[in-house]
Protein backbone atom coordinates (compact mmCIF):
# COMPACT_ATOMS: atom_id res chain seq x y z
CA UNK A 1 0.00 0.00 0.00
CA UNK A 2 0.87 3.45 -0.63
CA UNK A 3 1.36 6.38 1.85
CA UNK A 4 0.66 9.01 -0.23
CA UNK A 5 -2.84 10.78 0.12
CA UNK A 6 -4.83 10.50 -3.55
CA UNK A 7 -7.08 13.96 -2.63
CA UNK A 8 -3.36 15.28 -2.32
CA UNK A 9 -2.70 16.23 -6.25
CA UNK A 10 -6.99 17.13 -6.21
CA UNK A 11 -6.41 19.54 -3.13
CA UNK A 12 -2.98 21.37 -5.10
CA UNK A 13 -4.55 21.52 -8.28
CA UNK A 14 -7.31 23.16 -5.98
CA UNK A 15 -5.22 25.75 -4.70
CA UNK A 16 -3.27 26.45 -7.84
CA UNK A 17 -6.87 26.94 -9.43
CA UNK A 18 -7.66 29.41 -6.48
CA UNK A 19 -4.90 31.43 -6.84
CA UNK A 20 -5.09 31.82 -10.96
CA UNK A 21 -8.86 32.94 -9.86
CA UNK A 22 -7.69 35.48 -7.88
CA UNK A 23 -5.19 36.78 -10.37
CA UNK A 24 -7.67 36.90 -13.14
CA UNK A 25 -10.16 38.37 -10.66
CA UNK A 26 -7.45 41.05 -10.14
CA UNK A 27 -6.63 41.31 -13.56
CA UNK A 28 -10.09 42.26 -14.20
CA UNK A 29 -10.30 45.18 -11.85
CA UNK A 30 -7.09 46.81 -13.15
CA UNK A 31 -9.07 46.31 -16.35
CA UNK A 32 -12.04 47.99 -15.39
CA UNK A 33 -10.72 50.39 -13.34
CA UNK A 34 -9.84 53.08 -16.25
CA UNK A 35 -14.13 52.34 -17.92
CA UNK A 36 -15.26 53.10 -14.40
CA UNK A 37 -13.00 56.22 -14.00
CA UNK A 38 -14.10 56.93 -17.41
CA UNK A 39 -17.79 57.19 -16.63
CA UNK A 40 -17.11 59.12 -13.79
CA UNK A 41 -16.19 61.95 -15.88
CA UNK A 42 -18.57 61.46 -18.53
CA UNK A 43 -20.79 61.39 -15.83
CA UNK A 44 -19.51 64.92 -14.41
CA UNK A 45 -19.32 66.23 -17.74
CA UNK A 46 -23.12 65.63 -18.56
CA UNK A 47 -23.45 67.50 -15.05
CA UNK A 48 -21.53 70.31 -16.52
CA UNK A 49 -23.51 70.55 -19.36
CA UNK A 50 -26.93 70.55 -17.78
CA UNK A 51 -25.79 73.31 -15.57
CA UNK A 52 -24.48 74.95 -18.74
CA UNK A 53 -28.03 74.92 -20.53
CA UNK A 54 -29.87 75.71 -17.26
CA UNK A 55 -27.66 79.10 -17.75
CA UNK A 56 -28.79 79.44 -20.93
CA UNK A 57 -32.12 78.75 -20.46
CA UNK A 58 -32.25 81.45 -17.29
CA UNK A 59 -30.46 84.16 -20.01
CA UNK A 60 -32.79 83.56 -23.11
CA UNK A 61 -36.18 83.88 -20.53
CA UNK A 62 -34.88 87.38 -18.01
CA UNK A 63 -32.30 88.59 -20.77
CA UNK A 64 -29.40 88.51 -17.79
CA UNK A 65 -29.19 86.30 -14.58
CA UNK A 66 -30.36 89.14 -12.55
CA UNK A 67 -31.37 89.60 -8.63
CA UNK A 68 -34.65 89.78 -9.65
CA UNK A 69 -34.34 85.99 -10.88
CA UNK A 70 -32.80 85.07 -7.54
CA UNK A 71 -34.73 87.26 -5.09
CA UNK A 72 -38.10 87.57 -6.62
CA UNK A 73 -39.61 88.27 -3.39
CA UNK A 74 -37.74 91.89 -3.27
CA UNK A 75 -39.65 93.90 -4.97
CA UNK A 76 -38.65 97.38 -4.11
CA UNK A 77 -36.06 98.87 -6.35
CA UNK A 78 -34.10 100.73 -3.80
CA UNK A 79 -33.64 97.61 -1.83
CA UNK A 80 -32.39 95.60 -5.52
CA UNK A 81 -30.33 98.04 -6.73
CA UNK A 82 -27.92 97.94 -2.83
CA UNK A 83 -28.22 94.14 -3.45
CA UNK A 84 -26.96 94.80 -7.10
CA UNK A 85 -24.04 97.25 -5.59
CA UNK A 86 -23.41 94.50 -2.34
CA UNK A 87 -22.79 91.78 -5.33
CA UNK A 88 -20.62 94.29 -7.53
CA UNK A 89 -18.66 95.21 -4.54
CA UNK A 90 -18.97 93.30 -0.99
CA UNK A 91 -17.72 95.34 2.37
CA UNK A 92 -19.09 98.99 1.37
CA UNK A 93 -20.71 101.20 4.57
CA UNK A 94 -23.64 102.90 4.16
CA UNK A 95 -21.96 106.21 2.37
CA UNK A 96 -20.57 104.20 -0.24
CA UNK A 97 -23.39 102.23 -1.17
CA UNK A 98 -25.28 105.78 -0.83
CA UNK A 99 -22.38 107.25 -3.27
CA UNK A 100 -22.91 104.00 -5.58
CA UNK A 101 -26.55 103.94 -5.14
CA UNK A 102 -26.64 108.29 -6.41
CA UNK A 103 -24.16 107.63 -9.44
CA UNK A 104 -26.76 104.68 -10.30
CA UNK A 105 -30.28 106.02 -10.04
CA UNK A 106 -29.67 109.58 -9.91
CA UNK A 107 -30.87 110.08 -5.80
CA UNK A 108 -30.27 108.73 -3.02
CA UNK A 109 -31.02 109.37 0.84
CA UNK A 110 -28.49 108.14 3.15
CA UNK A 111 -31.54 107.55 5.53
CA UNK A 112 -33.08 105.60 3.11
CA UNK A 113 -30.17 103.63 2.12
CA UNK A 114 -29.69 103.12 6.18
CA UNK A 115 -33.38 101.55 6.55
CA UNK A 116 -33.60 99.66 3.51
CA UNK A 117 -30.01 97.98 5.11
CA UNK A 118 -32.00 97.19 7.67
CA UNK A 119 -34.38 95.54 6.51
CA UNK A 120 -32.27 93.40 4.29
CA UNK A 121 -29.84 92.73 7.46
CA UNK A 122 -33.04 91.59 8.95
CA UNK A 123 -34.79 89.38 5.95
CA UNK A 124 -30.85 87.83 6.53
CA UNK A 125 -30.22 89.26 2.89
CA UNK A 126 -27.00 90.83 4.07
CA UNK A 127 -24.55 90.35 6.96
CA UNK A 128 -22.82 93.45 9.14
CA UNK A 129 -19.00 93.61 9.78
CA UNK A 130 -18.30 96.04 12.29
CA UNK A 131 -14.64 97.77 11.69
CA UNK A 132 -12.76 99.79 13.93
CA UNK A 133 -14.76 103.35 12.56
CA UNK A 134 -17.79 102.29 10.77
CA UNK A 135 -20.32 99.06 9.58
CA UNK A 136 -19.78 97.46 5.88
CA UNK A 137 -22.24 94.96 4.64
CA UNK A 138 -22.16 92.11 2.54
CA UNK A 139 -24.41 89.38 0.64
CA UNK A 140 -25.02 87.06 3.28
CA UNK A 141 -24.31 83.15 2.48
CA UNK A 142 -27.91 81.58 2.32
CA UNK A 143 -28.25 84.86 -1.04
CA UNK A 144 -24.57 83.16 -2.34
CA UNK A 145 -26.30 79.56 -1.77
CA UNK A 146 -29.89 80.79 -3.39
CA UNK A 147 -27.60 82.07 -6.13
CA UNK A 148 -25.43 78.75 -6.32
CA UNK A 149 -29.05 77.06 -6.75
CA UNK A 150 -30.14 79.09 -9.15
CA UNK A 151 -27.72 78.70 -11.46
CA UNK A 152 -27.07 75.17 -10.62
CA UNK A 153 -23.71 75.30 -9.52
CA UNK A 154 -24.84 73.35 -6.15
CA UNK A 155 -27.76 71.24 -5.24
Amino acid sequence: MSDENPEAPKQEEIEDLSKRIGQLEEALRDVARPYAELSDHISRFQDIVGRYFRLLNLYQKHGSISIDVILPELKDSISKEIMRILLDKPGLNISQITEELRSRSGSASRRIVRGRLQELLEKGLLVESTGKKQKTYEISESVVRKWSQVLGLSK
